[in-house]
């Protein structure tokens, strides 16, 4: 058992041993990132003593963690390999709890004798560790940010429900960084590296009881234990969703893995057929694994597979119908009472008489916000529609502001909504708006595919594990 993880994330003290003062170095940098925001203790330690200021603060330099006057819960290594197992003894005897190793030169660089008497060691004083080879962990909503990368290099994103753990540190960074530009809240980020003690298992176990934690993301070139990873999988998918990129699907790139973090990428297709069992949703790119995750951390999944399309412009109805066909998923019939509404709506003149609205409903380009209202009220009444996809070309002068409280509202009805907005500078301006009323919204066609995709691939394994298929 993995126990509560808890100290990892949110220490009252943490130790930085290999701390320094010259900029530019590990130590100083992982030093600046965890006094930015973090409002515990932070003690640095290096065997040259002395003193440290960064962030404008002062901090004096022990010579050993043993030498610290306080309780430590948290020691963040990064020395030299060949120093790190006696470091872990002396974090032993102050009684720590989670080491967290950012340190490389172990079984990724041929020295996996190093990495088991590191996990040796930690055993014999219960210490729990993350890495060895890794960038660090950040726990966004306590500013506890132990990760090197400076915050003019790589910004970190705002606290939210996603939580990210990856095997390579810096695609991670870059998963953080782009979340950050997207405003894409996280609530945790894992940097994995060696998996000498924690893997990516017990992790997925501790999120999955994270309550700041509502879609679990990973990028995985390989897994520890498989076994393992698959009943944690199961175990987790009934209470939130997983969603992996998994990288060496190839025999080039599973060799390509090996000589990363010393991990056995194994048979693609096994992976393949245990995401699919387990419930675990996979990504083929980066961009598809935020699209699924934005999608259901905003919404809930999908209770069927029939869609309907709201559209001021056709051509993007006509490319949303291919790409969820394509995808598996079926364009909604829409009642016979819902087609009778339509027709009563264009009598009365709240409607265009050109329009189309036998799904894809293309409400035409000069459609402003009241005629968005209503299309989507008839659709979302509709018992055969599942989920709305609504898709706004913003260009039109027509479309007025107005449309995002409309998405407000339009979630009364408790149906899944995706929002797409192609474009630039002003949709991505009206998107922001729009996702802070709770609408994720994707810039193409093909993002907003993939949301639909996630909502019900989830919904149905949710049904088939409520029904015992």
């Amino acid at each position: 058992m993995t126990g509560n993880l808890n100290f990892l994330f949110y220490p009252k003290s943490v130790a930085v041993i290999g701390a320094s003062h010259v900029q530019g170095k590990i130590g100083n940098a992982i030093m600046r990132s965890i006094t930015r925001s973090f409002n515990g203790k932070v003690y640095a330690v290096n065997v040259k003593g002395g003193e440290i200021e960064v962030n404008g603060k002062k901090f004096p330099v022990y010579k050993s963690i043993k030498d610290i006057p306080d309780d430590v819960d948290v020691a963040v290594i990064a020395v030299p390999a060949r120093f790190v197992p006696d470091v872990i003894d002396e974090c032993g005897e102050k009684g720590v709890k989670g080491a967290v190793i950012i340190s490389a030169g172990f079984k990724e660089a041929g020295r996996a004798d190093l990495e088991e008497e590191l996990v040796k060691r930690a055993r014999k004083w219960g210490i729990r560790i993350v890495g060895p080879n890794c960038l660090g962990v950040t726990n966004l909503e306590n500013g506890f940010d132990c990760t090197f990368n400076p915050p003019e290099r790589q910004a970190r994103p705002p606290f939210g429900p996603i939580a990210f753990m990856s095997q390579s540190g810096a695609f991670g960074a870059a998963i953080l960084d782009w979340a950050a530009r997207h405003e894409v809240g996280m609530s945790k980020f894992i940097s994995l590296g060696n998996m000498a003690d924690l893997d990516e298992s017990d992790f997925m176990l501790y999120l999955k009881d994270d309550p700041k934690t509502k879609v679990i993301t990973a990028y995985l070139e390989g897994v520890k234990d498989g076994r393992k990873f698959f009943n944690a999988a199961k175990e987790t998918t009934k209470v939130k969703p997983v969603i992996i990129l998994k990288s060496g699907r190839t025999e080039a790139g599973a060799k390509a893995a090996a000589s990363h973090t010393g991990s056995l990428a194994g048979s693609y297709a096994i992976y393949k057929a245990a995401f699919e069992q387990a419930g675990v949703l996979e990504a083929r790119s980066m961009r598809q694994l935020f699209n699924y995750a934005k999608a259901l951390a905003m919404q809930k999944p999908a209770e069927g597979d029939q869609i309907a399309i709201v559209t001021n412009g056709g051509g993007a109805g006509v490319m949303m119908s291919d790409g969820l066909l394509e995808r598996g998923m079926r364009l909604a019939e829409l009642s016979e009472a819902t087609n009778e509404k339509f027709k009563k709506a264009i009598e009365e003149g709240k409607l265009p008489e050109h329009m189309s609205y036998r799904n894809p409903i293309d409400i035409i380009g000069d459609a402003p916000s009241s005629r968005y209202e209503i299309a989507m009220r008839f659709a979302l009444e509709d018992p055969n529609v599942d989920l709305l996809v609504v898709i706004a070309l913003f260009q039109s002068p027509a479309l007025d502001e107005g449309i995002v409280d409309v998405m407000e509202r339009m979630q009364e009805y408790g149906k899944p909504i995706i929002f797409v907005a192609p474009g630039g500078r002003y949709p991505e301006e009206m998107a922001r708006r729009i996702e802070k009323k709770g609408v994720p919204v994707f810039e193409t066609v093909e993002d907003g595919v993939d949301a639909a995709f996630a909502l019900v691939k989830y919904g149905k394994y949710l049904k088939e594990l409520k029904e015992g298929v």
